[in-house]
């Protein structure tokens, strides 16, 4: 288990980020499993995950990206495997063995490219491939979803024999229908199909002069179907024989689960690493999206986060095509706790956040967007106080919720916790709340915790400056328009412009100056010192903006050289294209010289006349293969539109035909398998009689029957089971 709570998982929408992990997940499986991704618990854990996770992230930009790892859900079959007697659908067995594969495929190729990819290597070592599961299903089941025919000698056989069944009753049928047909006793469709089965479409008139089985007639009586008498007898046949292979394919499909069987552990474990894979797969695909990358992770306990970028801001800013604006922030032992001061809407809230929310994801094993040299320590508590947090359901006030906030971290704080608290000390008087945060602050800082916290309060200001290891920071503005520059700054507090932000939106200046008389002068000259620094600071900042322009020209001369160069690429295209042009146009002037010399040799008019021709028409046969002809004329695409509606008219025709036909089956087949199961409850077994014990493929015969008890001889050897046991193979004859 985490140390870090829901509570602080909620303050810094680490929820969000789970969602945008889910959305990236191939499977449901995956999806579920994303959305229950929390920190890691120690270091020696997280390693391994971001190390995978960087691993599938850099397959984006390589040649050997990893092989397509969707799989199937296979819960409902694991469960029925763990169900003695139970058998598995053949569909079902396909599912296992797709994942079977994509497991082998996975292995195979990680085995190949360990060099590459080590830590995905050392996952899929884990991993025990067992290729009887393949073998043995493949041997079975085809990849229709179908029992194969070589399953058993018996099937082959009765397979074999409704094929041959089948024949002759399309023989006899073909038969009576030229019969009949010739009498003039049928109609002009001659023929219809009635229960999945062809009859004869006679005349009303004439049904009783023929042979069949009257099996329905048309809406209006006109016409009546009927079973040719001779075809009626090989259906018999030909159900009896269906029965028969339906009752082998379920004591084939009942072996091979039993084989499959004692596989149960290896398919939970295969499903277990696709599902991992998935996670990391999309785990690294976000990274993709948010630029994300791996920063070191130092045994010192220091943390240096280098243009670093709030996930879910950078997102929507690029939906909105908005700039996003980097953050560059560093604790260590000489910058424990860094206080961040500054007007309202400036961005020290998200800046805070930022932190808070790329420590939590990266201790969750999810790459985080910050420039490549940023390094960062594990925590093994981070603690949040963010936001109005008024408590209703406990009527607490605001101030009373963050007092039991600020006792709850007192007690879990130390050296190796990161806390983080948005506007420090709010909620009550501003003196008295702001003395009891400096204890506060205090406290912390003498357990040696690393954080971040945001405050208007000039005492939290004045105690950074005198604390040795706790820095001042502000969020940078422009003293000229008022407005935020979303930067942050650290080495002096903020200001928080509060007269100049009145005065710019319309309070009087006479108004203004009145107030500033009511505030202690001490504070004013603060506030005033503090201002001048941040101006100073703003005329260093657009030199440093120069500098980043001249970069970005440069960055755009590089973008004119890629363009050239793409370019280039298209007119080497054109050449190619052009020169397979010439190639065939040669070939073309080789044929034609061909045919011209073997005429100039022969002269023989007909046969260059024939030759040309047959090769002229292959060439035209060859060019519509690639390029099919298109409607030109209305009248054309009119009936190309005709001929579509009547083909998707038909198809949702015979759907629903089929459907039907398909439910009267299945009914059918349910009734069958009842008249049988009563057959087998119902018989009375006698000496002689040729059975084997249910489940088993061998057959004996009965020699003696005592009470509910049968001894069976098998030739070789005897024994003794009770009658509920066994299968009828064969009555004894009388």
């Amino acid at each position: 288990m985490s140390n870090i709570s829901e509570k602080t998982l909620i303050d810094l929408e680490f929820f969000t980020i789970l969602q945008s992990v889910s959305h990236l997940c191939i499977s449901e499986l995956g999806k579920n499993s994303a959305l229950q991704i929390r920190p890691f618990n120690s270091k020696n854990k997280l390693i391994p995950e971001l190390n995978l996770v960087n691993e599938y992230l850099s397959s984006f930009q390589n040649d050997n990206r990893l092989p397509n790892h969707y799989f199937d859900e296979i819960q409902k079959e694991i469960h029925l495997l763990n169900i003695e007697n139970s058998y598995l659908e053949p569909a079902s067995f396909l599912k296992i063995l797709n994942n079977s594969n994509t497991v082998f495929e996975l292995l195979k190729f990680l085995k190949k490219f360990k060099d590459i990819y080590p830590t995905l290597f050392n996952f899929s070592e884990e991993i025990e491939y067992q290729k009887l599961i393949v073998s043995n299903i493949n041997e079975i089941i085809t990849p229709f979803a179908e029992v194969n025919e070589n399953a058993s000698p018996l099937l082959k056989q009765i397979r074999s024999e409704i094929n041959s069944v089948r024949a002759k009753i399309g023989s006899s049928f073909t038969k009576a229908l030229s019969q009949y047909s010739s009498s003039g006793y049928l109609d002009e469709i001659r023929e219809s199909v009635i229960d999945n089965q062809r009859v004869l479409a006679v005349q009303a008139m004439h049904r009783r002069k023929v042979k069949g089985s009257l099996l329905g007639s048309s809406k209006t009586g006109s016409i009546v179907y009927i079973a040719p008498e001779a075809t009626l007898q090989f259906s018999r046949e030909l159900q009896n024989l269906s029965y028969e292979e339906h009752q082998e394919i379920v004591r084939i499909l009942k072996e091979l689960t039993n084989v499959i069987r004692q596989f149960v552990p290896n398919l939970i474990e295969y499903q277990n690493f696709l599902i991992k894979l998935d996670v990391i797969g999309a785990k690294a695909k976000y990274s993709r999206n948010i630029n994300g990358r791996l920063p070191k992770i130092t045994s010192e306990k220091k943390v240096y986060l280098r243009d670093a970028f709030h996930p879910i801001l950078l997102l929507k800013n690029k939906e909105k095509n908005l700039k996003t604006i980097p953050q560059t922030l560093e604790l260590n032992n000489k910058q424990q706790i860094i206080v961040i001061s500054g007007p309202n809407a400036g961005g020290k809230s998200i800046t805070l956040k930022t932190i808070g929310l790329l420590q939590i994801m990266l201790q969750a094993g999810i790459l985080i967007p910050v420039h490549e040299r940023s390094s960062t320590y594990f925590f093994d508590k981070i603690l949040t106080d963010i936001g109005d947090n008024q408590s209703i359901e406990n009527q607490l006030s605001t101030y009373s919720y963050r007092l039991k906030n600020m006792r709850s971290f007192l007690r879990r704080c130390n050296e190796s916790t990161l806390f983080l608290i948005d506007e420090f000390g709010t909620g009550s008087d501003p003196e008295l709340g702001g003395a009891l945060a400096e204890i506060f602050l205090e406290e912390f800082y003498t357990k040696g915790a690393y954080g971040i916290i945001t405050t208007h309060y000039a005492n939290l200001k004045v105690l950074a400056n005198e604390l040795e290891n706790v820095a001042n920071a502000n969020m940078q503005f422009d003293e000229k328009t008022l407005e935020p520059k979303f930067r942050l700054f650290i080495g002096q507090a903020g200001s928080s412009f509060t007269f100049e932000v009145a005065q710019k939106n319309g309070i009087p200046f006479s108004l203004i100056n009145k107030a500033k008389k009511r505030v202690e002068g001490e504070k004013v000259r603060l506030d005033k010192t503090i201002s001048k620094l941040q101006k100073e600071r703003n005329k260093l900042q657009k030199t440093s903006e120069n500098l980043e322009k001249e970069k970005n020209i440069a960055a755009e001369k590089s973008y004119f050289l890629t363009e050239k160069q793409e370019k280039i690429q298209e007119k080497l295209e054109s050449f190619q294209t052009l020169y397979d042009s010439n190639q065939k146009m040669l070939a073309y002037g080789r044929k034609i010289n061909e045919l011209v010399n073997k005429y100039l040799q022969t002269n023989n008019k007909k046969e260059l006349n024939l030759e040309f021709n047959n090769w002229v028409a292959t060439e035209k046969t060859k060019y519509l293969k690639k390029n099919p002809p298109k409607p030109k004329t209305k009248a054309q695409k009119k009936q190309v539109k005709v001929e579509n509606k009547k083909v998707e008219e038909k198809l949702i025709t015979t759907e629903k035909e089929v459907l039907v036909e398909v439910i009267k089956v299945r009914e059918q087949k349910k009734t069958e398998a009842k008249k049988v199961a009563k057959q087998k409850a119902d018989y009375v077994f006698k000496i002689n009689d040729k059975v084997r014990i249910i489940d088993s493929n061998a057959c004996g015969t009965i020699d003696k029957i005592e009470k509910n008890n049968a001894f069976i001889n098998y030739g070789v050897f005897t024994t003794k089971t009770t009658l509920n046991k066994l299968e009828l193979v064969e009555s004894a004859k009388k």
